[in-house]
């Protein structure tokens, strides 16, 4: 079942700039292993490199969890929409296979 919020309030601007950092340290990482793959690079070299990816990613969901547990969560809440709000992350803690 999926939850949604109509009243969406945006990434906090002082999160902003780490999270597209972040994301651009990924995307270049995965460009690396792309390479690495096509030049036939060694299979352990270009799986720590996928690991070190999947490690970017986890921290990465990380602080956009932290960002919108600490500003979505608490206006919804705020608002009168536990509900939904709660929703949204049981839907969150399903997707992640928890």
């Amino acid at each position: 079942m999926t939850h949604t919020t109509t009243d969406r309030v945006p990434v906090d601007t002082s999160s902003k700039p780490d999270i597209l950092r972040r994301l651009a340290y990924i995307e270049g990482h995965v460009q690396g292993v792309r390479r690495m793959v096509e030049e036939d690079k060694y299979c352990v070299d270009v799986l720590k490199q996928t690991y070190a990816v999947r490690r970017a990613i986890e921290k990465l969901e990380g602080l956009i969890l932290e960002n919108h547990l600490q500003g979505c969560v608490v206006h919804g809440i705020k608002e009168g929409r536990e509900d939904a709000v709660i929703g949204e992350l049981l839907d969150l803690y399903e997707l992640a296979g928890r």
